[in-house]
């Protein structure tokens, strides 16, 4: 099948390439991450992307947009249902790629990560390739994220500490200092 992979960055990518591969698909890539924070972050892993895609030979899509404001502006007073913001959008833009493109189906290096929403991936993947016209192809990559993590560190890609939103970024060094020991 012809198939496009919406990536959040390299090392998420890693893993799901190689399974994809050996089921002898023709993977096309997709980057579309506008809510990465801060902007040197989101630079970051698109670089890292374009780096290790083009060393990989791997056919790429970028969408190089980088909207904070409007993740900000849609996600205000739902901070809570940030995730679902951010999944439709970068979903809607793999299926409207993939349908205008021609793929078989379409999917999400989302789905590697033990740390996102599975069945609401699968949902909103379900209903953006019904309304598109393009499947969305779901395969639960995580059972690959020990080996995806030994790969993307033997090929010496950046791995980041978070999911990439303002809201993870704080997630991340606020649990870190709830735990740090109080000064006496």
């Amino acid at each position: 099948m012809k198939i496009l992979v919406h990536l959040c960055c390299a090392p998420c990518f890693v893993y799901p390439y190689k399974v994809l591969s050996q089921e002898q698909h023709e993977i096309f890539g997709f980057f579309f991450n506008p809510n990465i924070h801060p902007y040197q972050e989101y630079q970051r892993r698109m670089e890292t992307v374009q780096n290790w895609t083009e060393e990989a030979g791997i056919r790429m899509i970028y969408r190089d947009e980088y909207q904070l404001e409007d993740f900000l502006r849609s996600i205000i007073y739902r901070e809570n249902e940030r995730c679902l913001f951010c999944y439709h959008t970068r979903l809607l833009a793999t299926a409207q790629i993939a349908a205008n493109g021609k793929f078989d189906c379409f999917t999400t290096t989302l789905l590697y990560s033990k740390f996102q929403k599975h069945e609401t991936i699968a949902k909103i993947g379900t209903e953006l390739g019904q309304q598109y016209g393009v499947q969305f192809y779901y395969q639960d990559f995580r059972e690959g994220w020990k080996e995806g993590i030994t790969l993307s560190k033997k090929l010496g890609l950046y791995r980041q500490q978070y999911c990439g939103c303002i809201y993870s970024e704080k997630d991340r060094y606020w649990q870190a200092d709830k735990k740090a020991p109080t000064p006496e």
